[in-house]
């Protein structure tokens, strides 16, 4: 027997959100600890058949060489770190095809089979790494993309809670660190991921219980319902529609939850809904896609050549370089602490009266700027203390970078939901993810450089870095010019109070 639930505004909603904050902390990114992981995988004598004798130069003395060991530990983080961002494009696509519930079990398998290949590895089955490490992150980065969604339930709060569930994202990093923790204290490696791949079974549960069938819409009416327990009110063919027609995609003003009549709007106010390709092709789609790629990037080459760094700042000193690298890995975990921040700015001018004729569209993007512009200064400032060859000074150059970080990709985030129809949410997603892990290939050139004609001394690579991130200064610049057009057209077009809802991006 179903039981109708009285709207989303009680119980159901926080605790979706409760339980989305719980699987993005505690699974969805956890292969951003891959660093407290090799330890324990070192420890266990994993790829240890790699490790081979070798004498010094006078031939005196025997020394242990596992560089062949680090190479393979490197590739595998490098493959998977790869998959999990150019693999948000078939996880976008397949989200916004078959909708959440699919999607969600589709991840929920990947994820599980990664844990399990995690749990029955060994030393001599050291290659079942790969695939468990791949199947992890395309597994978990499904995982938030379905999460994401749930911001569509807050209403005026609803880029804060999206930037919320990116920065859990970012903080799941912790969970590679209590599995170091706990193997210490004498759990077993393949104990601590069976119980990970046993949690499946909580995702599922969640995955009917707590999570529409197909994907939450935007604004939401009143009487819309979701979950296994509740009598969808909303129209199946509306519903696969990701909730919105032409006009309510683009932020109609109506409030009543009523669906807008297609036929009986004038044709000049109820514009066609804007088709994959022309989000993808406008200019918006494309600065956000060059930004992204920069920034992230920036940081990616900052973590690559991080060691490299600090031996030269610290003159190979280990007590001062491992000081320096736990204060790194400390300010990683305080991701989902910062992320709000940029939801709370971007959410600001909710609450607050609209122009006549103004639209909420248009006013969530004029309340991208300020987002954007401190995204863009703070990887600037990031960048120019990440330069400067000041030992005491890298603390906080990582305090701004996990600002940044957090803002970026909750930033990133949020934007694609507030600019485009959410119905192409997912496979524009995945394609700025997947184009901006294309182009953050680029690290591995620019690190062999640093190690190669630059002898270990990334000063030159900084600046080059520093100048080049100043070129994501024009996506704030660019928006803000978008959104003066969009007023100066209500302005010049006297357009009626509600109807603004109708501009949209070029």
């Amino acid at each position: 027997m179903l039981l109708t639930c009285a709207g989303t505004s009680g119980v159901r909603r926080w605790f979706t959100l409760a339980s989305g904050l719980v699987e993005c902390l505690c699974f969805a990114g956890v292969l951003f600890g891959w660093a407290s992981l090799v330890f324990v995988l070192r420890a266990e004598d994993y790829f240890s058949s790699l490790c081979v004798n070798r004498t010094d130069v006078n031939g005196t003395q025997v020394i242990i060489d596992c560089s062949g060991q680090d190479e393979q530990f490197s590739l595998i983080v490098t493959i998977a770190a790869f998959l999990n961002n150019f693999m948000t494009l078939p996880n976008g696509l397949l989200f916004d095809r078959f909708g959440t519930r699919v999607a969600r079990l589709v991840g929920i398998l990947l994820y599980t089979t990664g844990t399990l290949c995690m749990a029955f590895s060994s030393p001599a089955l050291s290659n079942l790494l790969f695939p468990a490490l791949s199947f992890i992150a395309v597994g978990g980065m499904m995982l938030l993309i379905t999460n994401i969604q749930v911001g569509n339930l807050f209403g005026s709060r609803r880029s804060t809670v999206i930037t919320l569930l990116n920065g859990a994202f970012d903080s799941s990093s912790a969970v590679f660190l209590i599995i170091k923790l706990v193997m210490e204290a004498g759990v077993s490696l393949r104990d601590c991921f069976l119980f990970m791949s046993a949690c499946g079974v909580i995702h599922t549960v969640r995955t009917f219980l707590l999570m529409p069938t197909s994907s939450i819409p935007y604004p939401l009416p009143d009487s819309y319902t979701y979950g296994l327990t509740c009598e969808n009110t909303i129209s199946p063919a509306l519903e696969a529609a990701g909730g919105h027609t032409g006009a309510q995609a683009w932020g109609d003003d109506a409030t009543d939850g009523t669906p807008v009549d297609q036929e009986s709007p004038p044709k000049e106010v109820s514009p066609p809904e804007r088709t994959f390709r022309d989000c993808v092709l406008s200019m918006l789609f494309l600065w956000q896609l060059l930004s992204l790629s920069i920034i992230q990037l920036r940081h990616y080459l900052f973590i690559g050549t991080l060691n490299i760094m600090l031996q030269r700042l610290t003159l190979g000193e280990p007590s001062l370089v491992s000081q320096y690298l736990d204060a790194f890995a400390f300010t990683q975990l305080c991701g989902v602490l910062c992320a709000p921040w940029n939801g709370l700015i971007i959410d600001r001018h909710k609450g607050k009266p609209r122009a006549a004729g103004e639209s909420e569209l248009e006013v969530e993007l004029r309340s991208l700027v300020l987002s954007q512009l401190l995204e863009s200064l703070q990887c600037v400032m990031f960048s120019l203390c990440a330069t400067i060859p000041n030992l005491p000074l890298q603390y906080f150059t990582f305090v701004l970078q996990v600002i940044n970080r957090s803002f970026l990709y909750g930033g990133n985030a949020a934007f694609v939901s507030i600019a485009f129809p959410p119905c192409h949410f997912g496979k524009l997603y995945g394609l700025i993810m997947a184009l901006s892990a294309v182009f953050s290939l680029l690290q591995f050139p620019c690190v062999l450089l640093v190690e190669g004609p630059l002898e270990g001394d990334p000063l030159y690579l900084n600046v080059a870095l520093t100048l080049l991130s100043l070129l994501a200064f024009i996506q704030p610049l660019s928006l803000y010019l978008h959104c003066r057009r969009l007023a100066d057209a209500r302005t010049n077009t006297s357009v009626a109070p509600g109807e603004g809802a109708t501009l949209f991006i070029p």
